[in-house]
């Protein structure tokens, strides 16, 4: 009995309580969760009058509606949002859910004519615009969320992303910087502002933030295969070697450090190091054309014919525009007669392969272009010493006649 009458007082003291915070702010939503409320305190009080026992499933039940239900809602407003945030955003999310976004943003479009300051709201049209790739329009929610609580890092965070992609790059910079001021282990963060410095073609800043990254994570192979490609294009490729090189300890997938790591070695001469890049970099499809090529081009320098035309003719099978390519280079002029040349019943070029981002795609060509440079001069060595030879042969002719 004493338990009984214990739970009716603070059950009605927890209706009265959601009941004045309804007039206080003028919210008829408090009317469904004060309804229920009011049910399960009516069961119970109805039980204790007739002196009958409940079921355990009906006892059950009335606590939840008279006591577990109402201390929920206080909890939650607690946090921040109201009752009314909680029923919209939660009839939101079902229509996200079950794929109509388009009722779910009518829905946060109302929320927000009822209550503009709501950050959940903004919050959530921010995240369906940007999945509908809406940037600008995503951009502008997050900024409303932002405004709301400016304090929230990881919306900041978002602001910066959205500025990255969609060319607004200074205003990308400026946030991360201040992120990365009071966190300086945020680790998306830097990776983020490291790319954007990329992009820029600032690499002393890329350079020293990508360092800075690495002392709160040593693990993190992304950092030390961007330090590789940024001394890559400072042309400082023993520096690159030592990233690319630790990079590909952390991952052995990480192909395309590999692929780099090979090139590199090519300009220091050192072949067979290559050539074990480029069998490695076979395993990955968005590289096999040119590891065949570069394959190619090592077992020339071996003198080893047979393989070269082995690996030119798996280069043209993975990709026939190579072809001319291959016409065009000087030191496979001697077996270019034995490569196949592409025919309609070649398979067609891969188009399904991922593609590389932007500075994977900066730093493969600044590479090709540093070789192409050392292998001109290698084929104008070679030039000379035909035309010597050329010329050795016709005067020992001579001197036969």
């Amino acid at each position: 009995m004493v338990e009984r009458l214990l739970f009716n007082v603070v059950a009605l003291g927890l209706f009265l309580f959601l009941f004045f915070r309804m007039i206080q702010k003028n919210d008829t939503n408090y009317l469904y969760i004060l309804t229920l409320q009011a049910l399960g305190i009516a069961i119970s009080f109805i039980a204790l009058m007739v002196e009958v026992k409940l079921p355990l499933v009906l006892l059950i039940l009335t606590y939840i509606l008279s006591i577990i239900l109402p201390i929920l809602v206080i909890l939650v407003e607690r946090k921040g949002i109201t009752l009314t945030e909680v029923i919209f955003l939660s009839i939101a999310t079902f229509y996200t859910k079950i794929g109509m976004e388009q009722k779910a943003k009518e829905v946060l479009l109302k929320l927000v004519e009822k209550n503009s300051n709501s950050f959940y709201a903004h919050k959530t049209l921010a995240e369906i615009y940007e999945k509908e790739n809406e940037l600008e329009i995503a951009t502008e929610e997050y900024i409303r969320a932002a405004n709301i609580r400016p304090n929230d890092d990881n919306i900041q965070y978002k602001i910066a992303d959205l500025f990255h992609q969609t060319g607004k790059q200074d205003g990308s910079i400026k946030i991360l910087q201040e992120l990365l001021r009071k966190k300086p282990e945020w680790e998306d963060a830097s990776l983020l502002l490291g790319d954007i410095f990329q992009e820029q073609e600032k690499f002393k800043e890329a350079e020293s933030v990508y360092l800075d990254a690495i002392q709160y994570h040593p693990e993190n192979y992304n950092l030390y295969y961007n330090l590789g490609m940024v001394y890559t294009r400072l042309n400082d490729f023993q520096s690159a070697k030592e990233y690319y090189e630790k990079a590909a300890q952390l991952n052995s997938l990480l192909y395309h450090a590999k692929y780099n790591l090979g090139q590199i070695a090519l300009l220091y001469n050192e072949i067979d190091e290559a050539e074990q890049y480029f069998i490695e970099c076979l395993q990955d499809e968005e590289l096999e054309e040119d590891a065949y090529y570069y394959l190619a081009y090592i077992a020339m320098l071996k003198g080893e014919e047979e393989k070269a035309i082995q690996y030119l003719n798996a280069a043209v099978d993975e990709n026939p525009e190579i072809y001319d390519k291959i016409r065009k280079e000087l030191i496979f002029q001697m077996v270019f007669r034995k490569v196949d040349k592409p025919t309609k019943n070649k398979k067609e070029h891969k188009k399904t392969k991922v593609k590389p981002n932007k500075k994977e795609i900066e730093t493969m060509k600044h590479l090709k272009h540093t070789f192409e440079l050392v292998g001109n001069l290698n084929n104008n060595d070679i030039k000379a010493m035909k035309i010597i030879q050329t010329k050795r042969k016709e005067e020992k002719e001579k001197e036969r006649e």
